[in-house]
């Protein structure tokens, strides 16, 4: 349990440092907001792959307490590995934005002024979450996980750009992007929101796998 929540722990964490960092490097390099965008959601696809093949093996590779309350809703993880996990998962968060912050010599904490707080913001994040989960125990459950860097990584890269929120889906990560007050920051006021809506789009997306996909199956044609 120590080796999987550090792996928690330091997968989030390194994927918040890529979010927040390559947000960074992207604003230091245009001021054309499409292509800082651009850079940002480019980097985060290839960096949440990679993150997923190497810690995968040894947790899971959740990076997300919704995904982790998902994997309970479908006995993969007892309550008290939610909440470790979960845990792990929020620090990391936060740890990240630290590094991100410190690798561009900011300060090391900068609380948020991003403030993100409107209706389609809040189903932007539902449907981005939804989907996520969607696909996650979809693969999980038809046999085809080991698909998981790669389509994990192309969804949210896709939602960066199809949902209003720019897609987020994470409330560990959510909670991280607090403390950098750059591109990819979120102010404090704007997280209640955010967290509420993904944990609605989770449960939506939960809802439909245990539809289409009752019981697990090897695989589907």
């Amino acid at each position: 349990m120590i080796r999987r929540a550090a792996a928690e722990a330091l997968g989030t964490a390194l994927l918040v440092a890529i979010v927040i960092g390559s947000g960074i490097q992207a604003t230091r390099l245009t001021s054309d907001v499409g292509l800082q965008l651009l850079a940002n959601s480019v980097a985060t696809v290839f960096g949440l792959a990679v993150l997923i093949l190497i810690f995968g093996p040894i947790s899971g590779a959740h990076f997300n307490p919704v995904v982790s309350i998902a994997d309970w809703v479908f006995k993969g993880l007892r309550p008290v590995e939610v909440a470790i996990y979960s845990a792990a998962q929020i620090g990391g968060g936060v740890a990240g934005a630290v590094l991100a912050n410190a690798m561009f010599g900011l300060p090391a904490v900068s609380i948020s002024q991003h403030v993100r707080s409107d209706t389609p913001l809040w189903i932007g994040e539902v449907t981005a979450t939804a989907g996520l989960v969607l696909l996650i125990f979809m693969l999980v459950r038809t046999g085809r996980g080991a698909l998981a860097p790669a389509a994990v990584g192309a969804y949210i890269g896709a939602a960066y750009w199809f949902t209003s929120s720019t897609s987020f889906a994470n409330p560990a990560v959510t909670i991280g992007r607090i403390f950098s007050d750059t591109f990819a920051g979120i102010a404090p006021s704007s997280v209640p929101g955010f967290v509420i809506a993904q944990l609605v789009g989770a449960a939506i997306g939960v809802g439909v796998v245990k539809f289409l996909v009752p019981q697990p199956v090897r695989s589907v044609a």
